[in-house]
């Protein structure tokens, strides 16, 4: 009898692919163990089903939570078809989804981080990375972060002068204005690579594609819905205090740590101050990385500054820790990316008394800390990749 034994290669598929699928059905498990509510995939599909009826969207009050619509109005258009999905369908379906945009996602990053991305690696990567608090909270709460990063990586992997690079990004920045300063980070490499006469086009380019894909499907919005992109983008974008309060632990940007630093519900001239420095030098250090052929450390250095200097950055916005730890790893600094693995795996801010009564305005010192862990770790991998960059280009 003929016994065929597959070549080791061929038996790494399957065993990662085996892990992955035993570690998100326990984590399916958990989550319907947990019960959790997937409020905002709810208030998606109320804002679809507002759509659909002729309501209006930003007047939209929804679940026991009385949640509002806070994304341009693109993003409700495409929520519709929720709408003919019956809830628990639609929760299953959701996960499923998202348990497969983790997939797609973690093989981007490793493409990124500059590792050959194999399939075997991703599904490894993918089954430790559905545990960590903001893919964890993407999940249970039926968010479409997940969705708008492959979207970003999707154009940032291509291969220089792909026709279609920037169009992801531009969708994703129609569906949620943060990814937009991926934009403008191509833009700004560009601008800079033609005025020291290099190659431009590849870095303009799909800054193009970017601009035209957001406003090709933000003019198709207001053609179908006028009133709501009018009311969108002249009131309800200036409001950043309609997503929910500035201290609340959850919030994981620079304006989140300054509130509960200064105990205040508006950091006001402070935080300005700090996302206009931090937001030009985050731009300095990714632009400079990009011209020094550092393309993943450049992507995530914009992927950090966007995440600090954004009004509101929930922590289950915080899913680019899995390329950054991967990054750091690759880098060569295993205790760095163990560490910061740990911070995005120890749920600690979650530690600090938070909830009703806005008990985070009256934090001490250290829950302070422990509520701006994902602030701190973003902050710093800046700082390490502008000095890491000044130190290259003495050198030169």
């Amino acid at each position: 009898m003929t016994v065929l034994v597959l070549p080791r290669t061929h038996r790494r598929v399957p065993l990662a692919l085996g892990a992955c699928l035993l570690s998100f059905t326990a984590f399916w498990v958990a989550q319907r163990a947990a019960d959790v509510s997937m409020i905002d995939l709810l208030v998606y599909r109320a804002e679809g089903a507002t759509v659909r009826e002729g309501g209006d969207l930003y007047a939209l009050r929804t679940t026991h939570a009385r949640l509002p619509t806070t994304y341009p109005p693109f993003a409700a258009l495409l929520f519709t078809p929720l709408t003919l999905l019956d809830v628990a369908t639609m929760k299953a379906a959701a996960t499923v989804a998202n348990l497969a945009l983790l997939v797609g996602f973690t093989h981007l990053s490793l493409r990124l981080v500059g590792r050959h991305a194999r399939v075997e690696h991703g599904l490894w990567v993918a089954a430790g990375a559905v545990w960590c608090e903001p893919v964890w909270t993407t999940l249970r709460y039926g968010q479409i972060n997940l969705l708008l990063a492959v979207l970003v990586l999707w154009d940032l992997t291509r291969r220089p002068g792909h026709r279609w690079a920037g169009v992801g990004i531009g969708v994703a920045a129609a569906i949620k204005l943060t990814p937009a300063l991926f934009a403008l980070f191509l833009l700004c490499t560009g601008i800079t690579q033609a005025v020291r006469g290099g190659a431009w086009r590849p870095w303009l380019r799909p800054a193009r594609a970017a601009a035209y894909a957001f406003l090709g499907t933000t003019a198709l919005t207001a053609l179908v819905l006028p009133h709501d992109s009018v009311r969108f983008w002249t009131r309800m974008v200036f409001e950043a205090g309609r997503v929910g309060h500035a201290e609340d632990t959850a919030n994981q940007s620079l304006r989140g740590a300054l509130a509960r630093l200064l105990h205040t519900g508006d950091p006001g001239l402070w935080w300005a101050a700090a996302a206009a420095v931090t937001g030009a030098l985050g731009l300095a250090v990714a632009v400079a990385a990009a011209l020094r052929g550092r393309q993943a450390q450049a992507v995530l250095a914009c992927a950090a500054t966007a995440l600090l200097v954004s009004p509101v950055s929930w922590s289950h916005h915080w899913v680019w820790c899995v390329p950054l730890t991967l990054f750091v790893w690759e880098s060569g600094r295993h205790r760095a990316a163990a560490f910061m693995a740990l911070i995005f795996c120890s749920y600690a801010l979650w530690w600090v008394p938070h909830g009703h009564g806005r008990p985070e305005l009256h934090q001490d010192g250290g829950q302070l800390a422990l509520s701006a862990l994902y602030v701190g770790a973003g902050c710093a991998f800046l700082a390490l990749c502008g000095v890491r960059l000044w130190r290259t280009s003495r050198t030169a």
